[in-house]
């Protein structure tokens, strides 16, 4: 499993700088600040679950677990859903997508409490 929470961390850090510079450049003067500040928490919070994703790879390594793998799902999940719904709503302006924001939300808080149980179970 360390090989996939690695490889999704890597992958994860990578379309954020591609979104980080579509945004910086693409986007400046095309989208209302508002939808700017939406897109820039997007990739913010890409990133802090970059290091997520890569902290359990790392951790995997030495101390695999079925919490420490929980915590490795809802991260990705959480990113993909989380981020992935700010992007949409920014780019296309549906207000919509944001009820859709809290459920990533939520995946990446249960992925630092699997962490939190693992660690603890250590």
């Amino acid at each position: 499993m360390a090989g996939l929470w690695l490889g999704l961390g890597a992958a994860f850090g990578l379309l954020g700088v591609a979104a980080g510079a579509f945004g910086a450049h693409a986007l400046r003067g095309r989208l209302s600040e508002e939808l700017m500040a939406v897109f820039r928490t997007a990739v913010e919070y890409q990133f802090y679950h970059v290091a997520a994703l890569l902290a359990v790879g790392l951790l995997a390594r030495q101390a695999p677990g079925p919490w420490l793998s929980a915590s490795g799902i809802g991260f990705a999940f959480g990113v993909a859903v989380f981020s992935g719904s700010l992007y949409i709503l920014a780019l296309s302006g549906v207000r919509a997508w944001g009820a859709v924001t809290p459920i990533g939300g939520l995946a990446l808080m249960v992925g630092w409490l699997c962490l939190i149980v693992h660690v603890a179970r250590l």
